[in-house]
């Protein structure tokens, strides 16, 4: 069983150039995850798919990539749940950095 974390996160950049942004910095995404290191990553159309592997764990996550939005799903497996909140609030707080 997974945890779904899903978070939007707004911006005024137009799809191509959130994407570009994206591109650059989603490196930083592993940091999400307590001793995360993004393993795999690949760009299907507007879409990132990526892995985040940290603590003995694996986490998919996806970037789906809007005019004015980016939505954000990250699948926690069982044992990480216990992190979702604090997950959630710093993609929250640190997911729009991204798009700067």
């Amino acid at each position: 069983m997974t945890v779904p974390i899903e978070v939007d996160l707004p911006h005024k950049l137009g799809r191509d150039e959130a994407k570009r942004r994206i591109g650059g910095g989603f490196g930083r995404l592993a940091e999400f995850v307590p001793g995360g290191a993004i393993t795999e990553h690949r760009w299907d159309g507007d879409v990132l798919e990526f892995v985040v592997e940290g603590m003995g764990q694996r986490v998919a996550a996806r970037l789906d990539v809007a005019d004015t939005v980016v939505h954000a799903r990250f699948e926690l497996p069982a044992f990480m749940a216990l992190f979702a909140d604090k997950i959630r609030a710093k993609l929250q707080r640190e997911g729009p950095k991204l798009l700067e």
